[in-house]
């Protein structure tokens, strides 16, 4: 497949030497095709090499009666690209070398990201700011005098632009005179969300970092904001919670930090107080007290990549183990490897680890990553944290 006339024109993305604009063209395209998820992706271009060749072998894929799959039209890749263009963008793929080192640790990194503004930023080391969106007036001037001081000790603030903490984290930064901040969205890179914040969101993109995982026109779901905070605590070596009320967003972005193996601060507050509930929750399961800017640069000034206390959420920690119907495992070999409706009869509802998988079936990780990644391609599986997945 020769690569899109709009791709010829400009490169789309300051590019390593191996990524040819038709490799770029074909990975956003795989991307954007149907059921591929950022761990389908990275296992269709481990097991064929280019993107290019993953899209040949992808009709041939799909699972049950190997239905054609049918991967996303060329020509919507190429309106996706030119409104990129005209949003003044950029892209920026997993493997090239100003790609975040912390965010490419993740599991679920994003393949292709969307940016605009000045990406060494994320080169910085980061620390997140996140809370509630009705915070308190205390709450925000914190936010706002935490990243302020963050920002002037050298450290690039990391928020997701909404409303209450997360924009007085933003301005806080900003107003450290170096831009040091970066605003992670869920929707298009050319989409402002919330609309009071359109003003702060281009002053990001320009002074700043503007980053999205969404292609351009995708308006703001609620099945994009944990994908976005997954990125913001992707991106941190620590997330700090101002204020969260419990089962709030913050505290999915602080759960998806300490599952990364970043460190996850907190700063207490009453507990007459609903929206200061979430920190104190996380303080009592094993968050950093915080107190003042110090406490969080003392905390992130060893960081190696491994927190002191992993913080445990307790609705996890006491929820019982999902009892399931699972068959007996099989002495599979290489010579009668498992397909996919052999390891869709060992999937429920409930989650369960790939590990378990294999070792329930007998087969070799890569088989069982095969026919995970069939089942995925076919519609049939959903993933979930922690390399676990169900049946959809």
């Amino acid at each position: 497949m020769t690569s899109s006339p709009l791709l010829q024109d400009e490169p789309v993305a300051p590019e390593p030497p191996t990524l040819s604009q038709a490799e770029a063209f074909a990975r956003i395209r795989l991307l954007r095709s149907p059921h591929i998820g950022p761990i389908s992706y990275r296992n269709l271009i481990d097991r064929y090499g280019t993107a290019i060749a993953a899209l040949e072998a992808l009709p041939n894929m799909g699972g049950e009666g190997k239905r054609r799959y049918v991967a996303v039209r060329p020509d919507l890749v190429e309106r996706e690209v030119a409104a990129v263009k005209r949003a003044g963008a950029k892209y920026l793929f997993h493997d090239q070398p100003d790609f975040p080192p912390l965010l490419a640790e993740l599991e679920s990194a994003p393949p292709i990201l969307t940016y605009r503004g000045d990406w060494q930023l994320a080169a910085r080391q980061c620390v997140a700011i996140v809370g509630a969106r009705n915070a308190s007036a205390s709450a925000i001037r914190l936010a706002r005098d935490f990243a302020l001081g963050l920002a002037e000790a050298g450290l690039t603030v990391v928020s997701g632009l909404a409303r209450g903490i997360d924009g007085a984290a933003h301005e806080g930064s900003l107003g450290a005179g170096s831009g040091s901040t970066i605003g992670v969205i869920a929707s298009g890179i050319e989409i402002a969300y919330p609309p009071q914040h359109a003003d702060l969101q281009e002053r990001i993109a320009s002074d700043a970092l503007l980053i999205a995982e969404q292609p351009p026109g995708t308006e703001p779901r609620a099945q994009n904001f944990p994908s976005r905070n997954r990125i913001i605590a992707g991106l941190a070596a620590g997330t700090l919670v101002v204020e969260a009320a419990p089962k709030s967003g913050s505290l999915i972005t602080a759960r998806l930090a300490g599952e990364a193996g970043r460190e996850v601060m907190a700063i207490p507050g009453s507990p007459l107080d609903a929206r200061s509930h979430g920190c104190n929750e996380l303080i009592r399961d094993g968050a950093i007290l915080i107190q003042s800017v110090e406490d969080v640069l003392e905390a992130l000034s060893g960081f190696t990549g491994e927190p002191r206390i992993r913080v445990v959420r307790a609705a996890a920690r006491d929820r019982p183990r999902p009892v399931t119907s699972q068959p007996k495992p099989t002495a599979a070999s290489s010579a009668n490897p498992p397909d996919e409706s052999d390891i869709a009869a060992m999937l429920s509802s409930a989650p369960i680890s790939i590990d378990e998988i294999v070792r329930q079936s007998g087969a070799s990780v890569a088989e069982v990553q095969m026919a995970l990644l069939e089942l995925e391609i076919a519609g049939r599986l959903e993933r979930h944290a922690g390399g676990k997945v169900s049946r959809n």
